[in-house]
């Protein structure tokens, strides 16, 4: 069982195979419960069990048991943790979608060229920019996010190696992202173009879009915002409710304190390009959006996705059922094909009109 804070307090009861006769009777000693604050702060037990509609991969993967304690570790420890991770991570897809990884620089950006091992003549003028996640202060997914991409699509993708915080606060990343696209502009033609990326390259994506709008340069044929959003002054239920692993692991409860302090920096948490979800949003490029359904930032892409529909935009939204934030990087999953090979289609639809 694990409890967790932050306005909303969640039991989950998560196993599978021969530990659901003993979780039979450990359901029956506990209710569900539920109070209710004067200012609508919840305060609730829950059972959540695990969907039988989720692959069995998936189903072991949520039954992990993840600590609640806080496990404090320095930026160092951290990037080279999700450098070690990522290098794995990335070998194994390349293992099942073949690809080749090279590096290079656009426009004095660093960047990672991520090449199908085959090309049709028809796909050479087109290109993928990818903005990988890792909450703005280390690289998770440049690797795992581009390399079934590019084999799917028969495309090949720039990953951009943006600067991070908080070394570099907003809005150096974005402006990294934008001189990678304003120098292939002179290459390939804006409607072969997509951007895309995951947490906070999704974040991202959605402000290189309202940079591009600012600065009246031409769209991207599509944008892929997967697991995101688009408001720095306020965080959704789903925040509340799980950490980076669902139900397991360590929750802070509720705070005042910006999402992603160091990154946002002394910009207005409502300027309109850090927080796009406050601009124009009208005129953006069809968008497919993907959460799941113990996402933390489950919230904030289906917030950011009626906020495109509200505009006007060609907005798509796939959520999938019980998974956690960017289940996507576990190329082990049969989800993660699934969520890749949706992406896949969506790009090489767009690219292809």
């Amino acid at each position: 069982m694990r409890v967790g804070l932050a306005g909303v307090m969640v039991a989950a009861m998560m196993g599978v195979g021969v530990g659901m006769a003993q979780q039979a009777d450990d359901l029956s000693q506990i209710k569900d419960s539920s109070r209710i604050g004067p200012d609508g702060t919840a305060y609730v037990t829950r059972v959540v069990r695990v969907p039988p509609t989720i692959s069995p991969e998936a189903q072991k993967s949520l039954a992990k048991v993840v600590s609640d304690a806080v496990v404090p570790s320095t930026l160092e420890q951290r990037r080279t943790g999700t450098d070690k991770w990522q290098n794995g991570a990335g070998e194994l897809s390349k293992q099942m979608y073949p690809a080749t990884v090279t590096e290079s620089s656009i426009a004095g950006v660093p960047v990672r060229i991520v090449t199908p091992l085959t090309m049709s003549a028809g796909k050479r003028d087109r290109v993928l920019i990818n903005l990988h996640g890792g909450g703005f202060n280390s690289d998770s997914g440049s690797l795992t996010e581009t390399i079934p991409i590019a084999n799917l699509t028969g495309i090949k993708v720039v990953a951009v190696l943006y600067r991070l915080a908080p070394e570099h606060p907003f809005p150096a990343g974005l402006d990294d992202a934008v001189a990678v696209y304003r120098e292939l502009l002179k290459t390939y033609k804006p409607e072969h173009i997509a951007i895309y990326g995951t947490s906070a390259g999704a974040i991202l994506t959605a402000e290189v879009t309202a940079k591009l709008k600012q600065m009246k340069l031409p769209m991207p044929a599509a944008t892929g915002i997967f697991s995101g959003m688009g408001d720095f002054s306020g965080l959704g239920d789903s925040w509340s409710l799980f950490a980076l692993n669902g139900f397991s692991g360590h929750l802070d409860p509720p705070s005042d304190k910006p999402h992603d302090a160091e990154y946002a920096g002394t910009t207005d948490l409502k300027d309109t390009v850090l927080s796009p979800i406050y601009g124009d949003l009208s005129g953006f490029p069809p968008t497919l959006f993907i959460t799941s359904g113990r996402d933390l930032l489950q919230s904030g892409t289906t917030t950011l996705h009626r906020a495109y529909l509200r505009a006007g935009v060609d907005a798509r939204l796939v959520e999938f059922e019980a998974l956690p934030h960017a289940f996507w990087n576990d190329p082990k999953l049969p989800e993660s094909k699934e969520a890749d090979e949706i992406m896949a289609k969506f790009f090489e639809r767009e690219l292809g009109r």
